[in-house]
């Protein structure tokens, strides 16, 4: 297998912004996103309109040690990457303009500066190895602190004590940290620092803001909570613009040196990919989890319902200030169909939840709870499980695949309404985006439990687009916010239909199930 670095990568310099001098953008006609997700490495070639010029994609393996572990070989996460790179950029013809980079967010990656090699395996943020740590912090009576500091709750899924796990239980590794011979990163990181050779270790804002590590008051790494989770600081990357180039590709990697010039974590990317640029726009993405996120400006807003605050995007040149938002996580919103596609052997390919749920008016009462690993927002929950509950003899495969369609959109509905009770604004549409949001029963649903229409836009490719938008503003294929926001149209509008008596119904039968989920938990 290819591996991160055959260059014979150096340390890594400490990096200063700047903006791009060279002229030859002006003469290119395309950007290249790499969208390094939770089970797969996507590349896409954008055009000046936002229209996808190529495509490329790879899936690489999960794994599984033990239960309620998840890992990826970080190695493959970068073969896979650098594979479909080559191959968008070869689809597409012309020349790239700029790189941008989102990925998956909170993954932990531990490796070698000398070597370039992971010294184990990433930890993935779905993992909750790391929950009773999290147990502990709270009953040090930490959490205020670091929701101050970070915007967040005190939660496995997070990277602070995913790090801090491998660097007391690798061999060697918290002594290595201290010397300055390991680099940690999000996955982001990862990706630069192979795709420079070793020459650049760093992430963006977006991203510090998920590791727990993170202040976004002053936009750099806590010394105190540093020194909470015994994390060295020579250890981590430098945090630079979400828009900006800060390096060079090696040429030998992608057939000339291009400019890496966006990064965001995926969610925030999809945020920009939206047009979501004025406090009180929101949006959801519908992958692996979903994740709703609203601008609320250029202020952090402190969340009285556990929702999760964090940085949008820093710095692009176009928008001159850093956009913060509120966010709700959703752990199981694909991987739900997954499940019933591996796990239960409901259906046979993904594709097949649609029909198969439509084939019944309604669940029967039936609801799934899919805290496969724990629940998110607004429960934080880690040591809560998936639980099935309301079937009866004439309960079926449709029912229940209905059931995991609601779940996803029950799920989205208890965020929503945790961000409109902390925003205090009355949201009047919800934009979509994500591989499920195809589903057009899904949309329905979630019209139908959130009370406002939900807006599919022409290109749902959104946050690979988001990055590919960063890099381009940084470089100047694209000048400003409006010429993007001009670009996003409407595919289709969902309106709700269910009464708001039904609805406030439902959403308590829900409440109920997932109850059971945490009940469960305390009986274990």
């Amino acid at each position: 297998m290819a591996t991160s670095l055959e260059h014979a990568p150096r340390r890594a310099h400490r990096l200063r912004f700047r903006p791009y001098e060279s002229h030859a953008f002006h003469f290119v006609n395309h950007v290249l996103a790499l969208d390094q997700g939770t089970t797969s490495s996507r590349a896409i070639v954008f055009d000046r309109a936002g229209r996808v010029v190529s495509l490329a994609q790879r899936e690489f393996r999960q794994i599984f040690p033990q239960p309620g572990w998840v890992e990826h070989d970080a190695r493959e996460i970068w073969a896979t990457q650098h594979a479909v790179a080559l191959e968008a950029i070869e689809k597409a013809g012309g020349t790239i303009d700029a790189i941008g980079i989102t990925n998956q967010r909170e993954t932990t990656v531990l490796w070698d500066r000398a070597s370039g090699q992971p010294v184990a395996n990433a930890i993935v943020w779905q993992d909750r190895r790391t929950a009773p740590r999290c147990d502990a912090l709270r009953a040090q009576g930490k959490a205020a602190l670091i929701q101050r500091k970070t915007g967040l709750v005190i939660d496995a899924y997070f990277s602070g004590t995913k790090l801090q796990w491998l660097l007391d239980n690798v061999p060697g590794a918290r002594r290595r940290a201290e010397d300055g011979e390991l680099a940690f990163g999000t996955v982001d990181s990862w990706l630069i620092w192979n795709l420079t050779g070793g020459r650049v270790h760093a992430t963006d804002a977006s991203n510090a803001s998920r590791t727990m590590l993170f202040n976004l008051h002053t936009m750099d790494w806590d010394d105190e909570l540093l020194a909470l989770l015994d994390v060295p600081r020579a250890v981590l990357p430098d945090v630079m613009p979400s828009s900006g180039v800060i390096a060079e590709t090696e040429a030998s990697l992608l057939g000339a040196a291009l400019p890496i010039a966006g990064i965001a974590g995926d969610q925030q990317a999809a945020t920009f990919g939206q047009a979501c640029f004025a406090p009180g726009m929101a949006k959801n993405t519908y992958g692996t989890g979903c994740f709703m996120l609203m601008n609320t400006g250029a202020a952090p807003v402190t969340s009285r319902n556990r929702m999760l605050t964090t940085v949008g995007w820093q710095g692009p040149p176009a928008l001159h200030r850093t956009a913060y938002c509120l966010e709700g996580s959703v752990f199981m919103a694909g991987a739900t169909v997954q499940w019933l596609r591996d796990g239960l052997q409901a259906i046979q390919s993904a594709a097949e939840v649609e029909s198969l749920a439509a084939q019944v008016d309604d669940t029967g009462d039936v609801y799934l709870v899919p805290a496969f690993a724990g629940l998110g927002t607004p429960d934080w929950d880690g040591h809560a499980r998936g639980t099935l509950v309301g079937m009866t003899r004439g309960t079926t495969r449709a029912h229940i695949a209905r059931a995991a369609l609601e779940a996803i959109a029950l799920q989205s509905a208890d965020v929503f309404g945790s961000m409109v009770r902390d925003s205090r604004i009355d949201l009047t549409e919800l934009r979509v985006d994500g591989g499920a949001c195809r589903n057009n029963l899904l949309m329905q649903m979630q019209a139908d439990f959130l009370g406002v229409p939900v807006v599919r836009p022409q290109v749902t490719e959104t946050t690979a687009l988001g990055a590919a938008y960063l890099a381009g503003l940084a470089t100047g294929y694209w000048h400003d916010a409006d010429e993007i926001a001009r670009q996003w149209q409407v595919e289709r509008r969902f309106e709700p239909r269910l009464a708001e008596g039904e609805r406030t119904a439902k959403l308590g039968r829900w409440r109920e199930a997932v109850a059971r989920s945490k009940g469960w938990a305390v009986q274990a």
